[in-house]
């Protein structure tokens, strides 16, 4: 194991963590690859069950906020890359409490950058610290453009306001201390292993218990759809073959406003559940706006695409199938992750106006 290249994840039991981890594992049996966890409500270990015992797999149950114990991991493992996709990420969450998102983005990411600068400290060469952040540090867009690598930030939210500062961070300590650094802001994931609390597994949730389908305002927001998998894609292109200090811009050129999004999701989910053409848009509930809702994302990917061969695998119609297909295979796992807990917390923020 000693010739083997050390890989670091944080955050790998997450939605798109869990795909990430799967890949390099599947990919790379000639690295050793680390998953580190805090395990907080929305990072399952049942997302992994298929590679958890493999040689070249280890999961590590730790907190990056945790400066003495992410010390300890890097100086006893001396890991070669970190891909650091530990957060927290839900919008609302970061609304009802901004300083949990203050402490896991912005002093976790500056802990883990620590970690790994006294690890690798005169010793740079072949080593990478690749930071994965989100489409939302750059604020909301208008009906026209996109944003690129050179967009200004101008977020809006908790949540995006502190994965603003963790990638100024990253980008501080690539130029004050030679750090190696890579960036990527990525749009709205779709896929499976999603907690139900994000749009599309709470729709799909909600149709199949027949629930009211929480949409804000008149759903007239748009986002840019991209399927976790190509995520990963992207991810594994950018850690091996990206440039030291860059960003990248990951989307699925996908824009959907949320309201045809849950049609979609409607019909489809009736043609799968035999159900009568127009059953589940019934559900459909208009509630109170989100406090500073950005109106529009849209990523331009042309840079990644140009530079690293990326392109998107799937049409989004064609995704949204197999994802609506996943969470119906996988109603065990759905019913798991949907503990009481969460369900407080769902009556909490989706009040009807």
């Amino acid at each position: 194991m000693t010739d083997k290249k050390k890989i670091l994840i944080t955050g790998g039991a997450g939605f798109i963590g869990s795909h990430v981890v799967k890949r390099f594992v599947r990919n790379y049996p000639d690295y050793q690859i680390f998953n580190l966890d805090k395990l907080t409500y929305a990072g399952n270990l049942e997302n992994l069950r298929e590679i958890e015992n493999l040689p070249y797999y280890t999961f590590i149950k730790g907190d990056i906020v945790d400066a003495e114990f992410m010390n300890g991991i890097f100086a006893e493992h001396q890991f070669d890359g970190v891909i650091h996709l530990a957060a927290e990420s839900h919008v609302d969450r970061s609304i009802t409490n901004p300083l949990e998102f203050i402490m896991t983005n912005i002093v976790g990411t500056t802990t883990l950058l620590n970690a790994a600068k006294n690890c690798w400290n005169g010793n740079m060469e072949n080593k990478k610290f690749y930071h994965i952040s989100t489409d939302e540090v750059f604020g909301s867009l208008g009906k026209e453009g996109f944003f690129t690598e050179k967009t200004a930030y101008d977020p809006r939210s908790p949540y995006s306001a502190s994965k603003a500062s963790s990638d100024h961070l990253v980008r501080a300590y690539f130029h004050t201390y030679k750090l190696p650094v890579v960036i990527s802001n990525c749009s709205n994931n779709y896929g499976s292993y999603h907690f139900p609390e994000k749009l599309i597994p709470l729709t799909i949730n909600n149709i199949k218990n027949n629930k009211p389908i929480p949409v804000y305002g008149k759903g007239e927001n748009v986002r840019d759809w991209l399927f976790v998998e190509d995520h990963a894609v992207a991810i594994d292109l950018i850690f091996h073959k990206g440039k030291i200090g860059e960003t990248y811009n990951i989307g699925g050129n996908n824009e959907w406003t949320n309201i045809d999004l849950v049609h979609l999701l409607c019909r489809i989910m009736d043609e799968k559940l035999g159900r009568e053409p127009g059953t589940s848009a019934k559900l459909i509930t208009f509630v109170t706006d989100r406090a500073g809702h950005d109106l529009r994302y849209a990523i331009d990917s042309s840079k990644l695409q140009n530079e690293l061969g990326w392109a998107p695998s799937l049409q989004f119609e064609e995704g949204l199938e197999k994802t609506v297909d996943w969470y119906l295979a996988n109603e065990e796992w759905l019913n798991d992750v949907t503990s009481g807990a969460y369900q407080k917390y769902y009556e909490k923020m989706y009040h009807k106006r």
